[in-house]
């Protein structure tokens, strides 16, 4: 259950105005693709974090789809 009423699209806008004032006025390829870096990290991090352990969970309650 989430804490907000808070949408997808709500996290999506919250992020894209961080990034864009991160940036700066006039960023350079190399700035948008550090943001990408960031993103993916971040992304790898929640997945390591708070979903790998629901997801072997569920393998542990219904077989594993791979074995």
């Amino acid at each position: 259950m989430r804490e907000t009423n808070a949408t997808d699209g709500d996290l999506n806008f919250i992020i894209t105005k961080l990034i864009k004032i991160w940036l700066g006025p006039s960023p350079r390829y190399t700035n948008y693709n550090s943001a990408l870096g960031v993103l993916t990290a971040i992304q790898f991090e929640l997945y390591r974090r708070k979903i790998a352990f629901y997801e072997d969970l569920k393998i542990k309650e219904n077989d594993d789809v791979y074995d």
